[in-house]
């Protein structure tokens, strides 16, 4: 039905690479990736919602949230706004899907090529 395992691992490795990377979020309140982050962010909020819908029963998209934030160690308004975009996107879907349908399922796959295209993006822009 899915095909997040490929999505998960661009996520995780986006991760890593911000992880290995210098900690500009200490010196300043935003990052020259943040606007591609706080889309990410919510990206993940949309697909957390929407595959737990369909049947997948999981955290592992709020996961790869926090794992971002650990990786990202954000100051507390550039944290905050990363949880608020997670939870926009959250929010977006639990507002017009209350049941798995053939349109959940599509802006799922949909929302999760876009996720893997913004991490690689990121990674492939700011990562060491």
């Amino acid at each position: 039905m899915f095909s997040g395992k490929s999505t998960i691992g661009a996520i995780a490795l986006a991760t890593s690479l911000m992880a290995a990377a210098p900690a500009p979020a200490q010196i300043s309140a935003t990052v020259p990736y943040d606007e591609s982050l706080l889309r990410l962010a919510e990206v993940l909020g949309s697909i957390h919602y929407l595959r737990n819908l369909c049947g997948e029963e999981s955290n592992e998209w709020r996961d790869q949230m926090e794992g971002m934030l650990a990786a990202e160690n954000p100051e507390p308004v550039r944290r905050a706004r990363l949880i608020a975009s997670f939870n926009r996107g959250y929010r977006t879907f639990d507002s017009v899907y209350v049941t798995c349908t053939e349109q959940a399922l599509a802006a799922a796959e949909r929302y999760m090529s876009e996720g893997a295209t913004l991490s690689r993006e990121i990674t492939n822009r700011y990562g060491e």
